[in-house]
This record gives structure tokens, C-alpha cells and sequence, in this order.
């Protein structure tokens, strides 16, 4: 929904603010965190940040355009979100506050008041609007206690708004005479925060002028004034001025966001500037009237990438990813079981098999042929969960993880168990070339007891699988690694290979998950058993 971005108060004293520069144009993606322009005030000119995302749909006052405090300044919003009712509704609003404004000054009864004049040299510090919903702030800390003298850019407090806690400059010179509000107090906007001026001012005459100016508005003669409010829109957190760097007194540079701007267009290193602010803090005449130094000073660092991103629309094999996977994670309680088996037996076995004549298998083929014969003698595993009941399988269908452009997809080796083991070896491999090229039929990727899923020719040595529902277990295998292992209580050089098992809490029991584990550890460290 679009949002309307009001032109903010950014000082205590401030009515008004002039557009300075406008770094986004309408049409433009506007990130939370972006500088949308920068405002000028009575005391400064502010980079004016977003805290929403979306569009730049509208801008309502242009460069060098001056406007009151929270005049419309813009609009973010979706794209080609129709934002006329809002532009309509707060014209109208408008409009019917100046014919209000009208009717109360032509019913006024004035009654005269003495004029107190404020002492000369006397400010007057009130708690500034620092968002357009900011209605109180909160003193976090005084900086300045009563009697310090204050310079133009020192830090004053820290005020706590409804968005951050933000540090207070004080844009005037002279002695801090007086706190109106003490640390952790809180107090609407323009509540009297403190009095800056020359030593021996008197207080209570500045407290008085500015009651004086204060006074509440006179009185309309017997008129009834109907208030006429703009269509509501939903508000969100609008853009506030940057928050000053706040030192942690590890060395990092303090400046204002204003200075370091200023820095970041002169190319000024701020490590050779000295600040004249409070605590040392780099203020805009710093980086004015600084001189650059001879020698061979560092360069500033000057950035030469951009921020770029790619967008991929999803497929609808992704999306059917997508959506399986995430019903089984979030329906299935999953548990895992991890095993690391002994494949020196399988090395030599797979050496042997494949010195026959036109004969060639791969490790994975004898983990799917065992991991067959083992769910034959397991059929809890070999299982599915159903609303009323578990269905326990007696054929095995082993479904084998294949990755593709795409995402991925599960051919399914049908009657495992009755393959052998070249059988099974040309029947993944030609599964693989069709599923790369999309030739896969229905058919060939439906119906699967039990699935696995191979990253070891990657290098990966262990990871977890989600469950190919409806399945109730997927087997991960990893690499074949060599390093030290002990064997008759010596050690040597041998090969290991890691499995995990995932189930389905459901349907497979940890005790059960862990005696198929045993049996297929059998298989694959024995695999001539599985040719007897």
C-alpha cells in the first residue's frame, strides 16, 4: 500500500524546508535505508533517509521548492499503484484546514496580554519532531550539564524517538543555562528542553516570553468548526534524518552525516581531519576549511563497483520443489542417523567386478543394491505414512536423486532388489542423460519406496536430505575418504565412507532406523554377500 512521506521537522525551530537535491527520481526502487534527498533546514541542510521499500511514485515538491512542515514531499508505493486518492484526498485536506484556519480568525475575541520580551542572546531549546510520528522524546543522556559552554556542532543529548535514539547538535553559542528535562524523562514535541545563552540571563524572564508566545490560541466566538481530516493511509516509519556515527572509543572517526558527505565528495580522508565538535566530532566547518596535507598521504578509498542483482523467475519444476519439499519438512518430523562405513572391501570388490569383460559399476550402484536388499529384510523402513494407517511396501522401488538445470528430479529404479548390479548401473546412467535433456516420462519418476541421494563425486563428505515424500526415509551419501583408521589395534591407512539417514519419525522408529543401518553396513563392507 502506498505511503505518504511528509516533509519532517529536523530542528526545534524549524517551519519549513527547502528540497536541496533529490537522489531518486519517480520510477526509481527505493530500499529501506536509501538517501531519498536532502532537506534543508534553518540550520543545515540534512540527507533525508527512507524507512520504507517500494516505488518512488509521486514527488511532491521539486528542487529549490520550499514547503511547511509536513507538506506532502512524496510518495512511495508498488508499481502502477493507482495513488490518485491520495493525491485528491490530501488537496482536499488541505484546502479545508486553510477554510477552517479562515473561520477561526474572523470569530476571534483577542484579549490583551503583556508582551515579555525575550532576553537578547537567548535560545530557547525545544524538543525537536525528529519523524513525522514522533510524538514525545526521551533524554537518554546529557552530554552538557548546566553552565558548560556550548559551541555551534557539539553535541547537546541523545534523544530517544519512536524510531532510534538520535544525538541533538546544538546549532547555537553561548553557556547552557538551563535543562528542562533531566535523564530518562520524557516530554512531547516542543516541550522546553533547555536554554542556551549568556552567563547571568535570566532564566524565568525566558521561561516567561516563551509562555508568552505559547499561549494557547484565543477563542472562537460561539462557531462550530467541522474538522475535515484527509483519507487515511496506512503509516509506516517515514524518513528521518541519518543518525550521527556515535564513538565507541576505539579509534573509529566521528562525524556528522553531513560532514562525512562533504568528505565523501572532496575525497577529504576523514582520519586527517581534526574536528572542532564536541568530543572531537568532525563538523561541516571542518571539512570547509581543511587543507589537504603534503607527502604521501593514503587516498581516500573511492568505490568502483556497483550493487547488482540477478532475478531468475521460477520455474515450474522450482516451484514444485518448492512446495514438495516444504511439506515434508514442516509435516514430517525428521530425525537423522549417522554412520561411517569401512570401504577398503568394497574398493577391491568394485577393482575385481570391473576387470570383466564390458563390466563397470560405480560405488553408488552397490549402495543402491544394498540398500535394496537391506529394506527387504527391513519393511518398516521401506514405508509410507497415511492418514489411518502405515502402508509397509514388500516390492522396492529405490528413487535416485538426479541434479538438473532446473532443480532436481527422482527417477525410480523399479524391483531393485531382482537387478544386478550392471543392470542397475545402465539403468541410472540412462535415467541421468534423459532427466538432463527433460526426456524423463511420468511413469519413470513416480511410485518410489525409498530414495537416495549421492553428493560424493562433489567432494562432499556429509550432509542431511530432506524426505521424498511419500516415502518415509531418504539415504545421504558421501565421499570416499582416505586417512587413519584403527584396525587390530593398529593404525593404518583406510578408506571410509559417511551415510545419513533421515526418516520420518512416523514410520520409522530409531531403533528400527539403526538396525537397517546395521544390516546395510553389512552389504556395503561385504559386498559378495550380496551376490550369494
Amino acid at each position: 500500500m502506498a505511503e505518504i512521506i511528509n516533509m519532517p521537522r529536523l530542528s526545534d525551530t524549524m517551519e519549513e524546508g527547502t528540497v536541496a537535491k533529490w537522489f531518486k527520481k519517480v520510477g526509481d526502487k527505493i530500499n529501506e535505508g536509501d538517501i531519498l534527498a536532502e532537506i534543508e533546514t534553518d540550520k543545515a541542510t540534512m540527507e533525508f533517509e527512507s524507512f520504507n521499500e517500494g516505488e518512488l511514485l509521486h514527488i511532491g515538491i521539486q528542487e529549490g521548492g520550499t514547503a511547511p512542515v509536513d507538506t506532502l514531499l512524496a510518495i512511495i508505493g508498488e508499481k502502477g499503484e493507482d495513488i490518485s486518492s491520495l493525491l485528491h484526498g490530501y488537496a482536499d485536506a488541505s484546502a479545508s484546514e486553510q477554510s477552517v484556519s479562515e473561520t477561526v480568525n474572523s470569530s476571534e475575541e483577542t484579549t490583551p496580554t503583556e508582551n515579555i520580551a525575550m532576553p537578547e542572546g537567548a535560545e530557547l531549546i525545544t524538543m525537536p519532531r525528529l519523524s513525522d510520528t514522533m510524538e514525545e522524546g526521551t533524554v537518554a543522556t546529557w552530554n552538557k550539564k548546566v553552565g558548560d559552554t556550548v559551541n555551534e556542532g557539539d553535541i547537546l543529548a541523545e534523544i530517544e524517538t519512536d524510531k532510534a535514539t538520535m544525538e541533538f547538535e546544538s546549532f547555537y553559542q553561548g553557556t547552557l543555562l538551563y535543562i528542562g528535562l533531566q535523564e530518562g524523562e520524557s516530554a512531547p514535541v516542543d516541550s522546553v528542553l533547555a536554554i542556551i545563552g549568556e552567563k547571568g540571563t535570566d532564566v524565568e524572564t525566558v521561561l516567561a516570553a516563551h509562555g508568552n508566545q505559547a499561549e494557547p490560541a484565543p477563542k472562537v466566538a460561539e462557531a462550530v468548526v467541522e474538522k475535515v481530516e484527509a483519507p487515511k493511509a496506512e503509516v509506516k516509519p517515514t524518513p528521518i534524518a541519518a543518525p550521527s556515527v556515535i564513538s565507541s572509543g576505539s579509534g573509529r572517526v566521528i562525524a556528522s552525516p553531513l560532514a562525512k558527505k562533504l568528505a565523501a565528495e572532496k575525497g577529504v580522508n576523514l582520519n586527517q581531519v581534526k574536528g572542532s565538535g564536541d568530543h572531537g566530532r568532525i563538523i561541516k566547518r571542518d571539512i570547509d576549511n581543511f587543507q589537504p596535507q603534503q607527502g604521501g598521504a593514503a587516498q581516500a578509498f573511492v568505490r568502483s563497483g556497483t550493487e547488482s542483482v540477478t532475478v531468475i523467475a521460477n520455474s515450474q519444476m522450482r516451484k514444485t520443489i518448492a512446495k514438495r519439499l516444504s511439506a515434508s519438512k514442516f509435516s514430517a518430523p525428521h530425525y537423522y542417523l549417522g554412520v561411517e562405513f569401512d570401504m577398503d572391501n568394497a574398493i577391491s570388490f568394485r577393482e575385481q567386478y570391473n576387470g570383466l569383460p564390458d563390466t563397470k559399476i560405480s560405488f553408488n550402484d552397490i549402495v543402491v543394491k544394498a540398500s535394496a536388499h537391506a529394506l527387504i529384510q527391513h519393511p518398516q523402513v521401506n514405508g509410507k505414512w497415511e492418514e489411518n494407517q502405515i502402508t509397509q511396501h514388500h516390492h522396492v522401488h529405490v528413487g535416485v536423486a538426479v541434479a538438473v538445470e532446473d532443480g532436481l528430479v527422482v527417477p525410480v529404479v523399479k524391483f531393485t532388489n531382482e537387478l544386478t548390479l550392471p543392470q542397475i548401473g545402465a539403468t541410472v546412467k540412462d535415467y541421468a542423460i534423459r532427466a538432463r535433456d527433460k526426456k524423463l516420462t511420468p511413469a519413470e519418476m513416480d511410485g518410489s519406496t525409498f530414495t537416495i541421494s549421492n553428493l560424493g563425486m562433489f567432494g562432499i563428505q556429509e550432509f542431511t536430505s530432506i524426505i521424498n515424500q511419500p516415502n518415509g526415509a531418504i539415504l545421504s551419501v558421501g565421499a570416499i575418504v582416505q586417512k587413519p583408521v584403527v584396525k587390530n589395534g593398529n593404525i593404518v591407512v583406510g578408506n571410509t565412507m559417511k551415510l545419513t539417514l533421515a526418516c520420518d519419525h512416523r514410520v520409522v522408529d530409531g531403533a528400527t532406523g539403526a538396525q537397517f543401518l546395521q544390516t546395510l553396513r553389512g552389504f556395503v563392507e561385504n559386498p559378495i554377500t550380496m551376490l550369494l
